[in-house]
């Protein structure tokens, strides 16, 4: 019970910054990051919207294993993919581990009904963050984008909201 309140407390704040930033215009955090399936990744701030916690979805039958269904996000209803499943590296989870997850919608200027699930939120990543930046590795996908190296070695991978939600895999959730 003491983890989820800090869950909530932790996505409260984050929600809070994310919201604050956008709206005075801060260009200092340009990214939000989160983990999936082990993997740290960056997504765009101005592709990112709401904040939200793991409270189950309403399955979908004859779907992709990566789309875990349809759920109520303040009244909308937004179809819920795995991203370290979409991404290949992802497994089933566990009660324990859902409960500790997030989703994260869409920006609402994207026109995307959509929430990724990610096991963790990592905060907010400002340039200032890395040391060092690579391009995206070989035969990767369209939407990642640099791969940003911070001080202590860790390597983010950029994603692209906009572009994955453009990508027929994306929109192809029919198994």
């Amino acid at each position: 019970m003491a983890n989820r309140e800090a869950l909530r407390d932790l996505q409260s704040r984050l929600a809070g910054r994310l919201q604050a930033a956008r709206s005075e215009g801060v260009t200092v955090a340009a990214w939000l990051a989160v983990q999936a399936g082990g993997r740290d990744y960056l997504l765009p701030l101005s592709q990112a919207g709401e904040i939200f916690p793991w409270t189950g979805v309403q399955p979908v039958p004859y779907t992709q294993p990566w789309f875990l269904g349809i759920a109520n996000l303040r009244g909308t209803l937004a179809g819920v993919v795995d991203l370290a499943q979409l991404l290949g590296h992802g497994e089933g989870r566990s009660e324990q581990a859902l409960a500790e997850a997030s989703l994260l919608a869409f920006n609402p200027s994207l026109e995307v009904n959509a929430a990724l699930l990610v096991d963790r939120l990592q905060g907010l990543r400002a340039a200032d963050a890395f040391v060092h930046n690579e391009a995206a590795p070989p035969r990767s996908p369209t939407f990642f984008g640099p791969v940003h190296i911070d001080s202590a070695g860790r390597r983010w991978q950029e994603l692209q909201l906009q572009r994955l939600s453009q990508t027929t895999k994306f929109l192809s959730i029919r198994a």
